[in-house]
């Protein structure tokens, strides 16, 4: 029988790089993050006897290699859960750019953990789903609750999970994604994850976690921007400045990234608000009030190296489908 699963990608203001536990995904500090609406990964699962691999279609083309083994090993966990040595058939479909820089790993695991969990008969609750979510991809753990989102740091495998921190009609705001390069970028997050203590700066980025952390939570709570734009803005400044000084050095930005940043500070000097945060990609989230989206979306299209721009507001968590 075939389940199918959406699941919508996310944002986070406040970043998760590094783990205390690379098997099990255990963050090296908690992170928020904001649910991405308009955007979405449809999976289906089919766990069939016939088969003697598993068979991932990912956009209409079949996968081999490390995408294929990536999933087949998420896919022994639900597997070991269930005593099952059933192989599965998976199609899922982006609408959005893959492995871009905009969480696509976070939807595509959310969406594969809630419909392989139920194609092998199993009906977890939000925190177990999360928990095996993160992992396939940590920041999955995100897109299972609802709006915005805090992964809880958690001392093992039992309490490391997110869960909804606001509703999604708590706050509008929107996420302008600026493009600036659609293809599949050259390192991966999980590489990045690996070598971050290699970075002299990643233990003070860590240290100071808990404090951004209450920031952010904080100006979402009481729907204050002026207090959320700087603290993105640095964290993603840090995270940044970790994969530039790591061993091997991750640089994702390009110049048209560059532009984007610049613009956004000198948008915010002439009174609008927005503020740009960026993850393991060149692609740059201007994030603004709802009312203020319109324009910004039109001054990104007119900023040299930008590609396109995606829109979405807040969106909630991942859902179980009917075929």
């Amino acid at each position: 029988m075939k389940f199918v699963a959406i699941a919508h990608p996310n944002i986070a203001f406040i970043k998760y790089w590094g783990n205390r536990d690379d098997k099990l995904r255990l963050p090296a500090n908690g992170s928020i993050s904001m649910n991405l609406g308009a955007l979405a990964t449809r999976t289906s699962v089919t766990f069939d006897p016939q088969l003697d691999e598993d068979v991932f279609i990912l956009n209409g083309i079949q996968q081999t290699g490390d995408s294929l083994v990536r999933v087949s090993r998420f896919l022994d966990i639900v597997r070991e859960l269930a005593n099952s040595p059933l192989f599965a058939k998976i199609e899922s479909i982006n609408d959005f750019p893959t492995g871009a820089g905009i969480a696509s790993s976070a939807s595509a695991f959310a969406a594969l953990a809630m419909a392989a969990s139920s194609a092998l008969g199993f009906d977890l609750d939000e925190g177990a789903l999360s928990r095996l979510a993160r992992r396939g991809s940590g920041s999955a753990c995100r897109s299972i609750p609802s709006g915005y989102t805090e992964w809880q740091i958690g001392a093992s495998d039992l309490d490391s999970y997110a869960i909804t921190l606001a509703d999604p009609d708590h706050w509008a705001l929107t996420d302008c994604i600026a493009v600036i390069h659609s293809g599949e970028k050259e390192a991966g997050s999980s590489e990045g994850h690996r070598i971050a203590a290699t970075s002299p700066i990643q233990a003070a980025r860590v240290a100071d976690a808990p404090r951004r952390l209450d920031d952010c939570r904080q100006a979402i709570l009481t729907k204050d921007f002026e207090r959320l734009a700087p603290v993105i803005e640095q964290d993603s400044n840090l995270l940044h400045a970790v994969m530039m000084t790591s061993n091997p050095a991750l640089h994702y930005w390009r110049g048209g990234t560059v532009e984007v940043m610049n613009a956004v500070r000198t948008w915010r000097k002439q009174g609008i608000p927005c503020a740009f945060t960026i993850d393991a990609g060149p692609n740059v989230h201007v994030i603004c009030p709802t009312a203020d989206a319109t324009r910004l979306e039109s001054r990104l299209r007119e900023i040299p190296g930008v590609e396109s721009v995606l829109v979405s507001g807040v969106g909630g968590g991942a859902a179980l489908l009917s075929d």
